[in-house]
């Protein structure tokens, strides 16, 4: 009988130091916000862009807050997937008819000029923020 007095005794303090638990973190905030990250221009990641290729060949893309993107190449062609800026100097893409997410280097150099290499063939496009206020798009790829 004192062994099951004692266990009883022992359950009722570690159920009050619970319930103290419970109290501090339920009073503690929880922070849930996530860090935006930048594009390598500093700016959103999100927005309208063109992105010009080593040919001079323009095309647009608009990358949404969702984490989708719409890109309008030269010719006209549309074409949509998914988007994602890991860091302001990595920015990956995986188009609708893709299996895996591809990966360009950016950066930004001294004269303000923002370049994103392919890491498949090393082709060097220009970036060009064309619209800083539409909500709920982002870079390029």
């Amino acid at each position: 009988m004192k062994k099951l007095i004692l266990v009883a005794a022992i359950a009722g303090l570690s159920a009050c130091g619970g319930a103290a638990s419970d109290e501090q973190s339920a009073a503690e905030p929880v922070e849930t916000a996530v860090e935006e990250v930048t594009a390598a221009d500093g700016g959103p990641s999100t927005g309208t862009f063109t992105i010009t290729n080593s040919k001079g060949e323009v095309s647009t893309e608009v990358l949404a807050a969702d984490g989708t993107y719409t890109n309008t190449d030269a010719d006209g062609t549309v074409g949509n997937g998914v988007w994602e800026q890991r860091s302001p100097t990595e920015f990956c893409t995986q188009a609708s008819d893709e299996e895996e997410m591809k990966c360009f280097a950016e950066s930004v150099d001294a004269d303000g000029n923002w370049t994103s290499t392919d890491p498949e063939d090393g082709e060097v496009s220009t970036i060009l923020r064309v619209d800083t206020e539409a909500e709920g798009t982002a870079t390029e790829g």
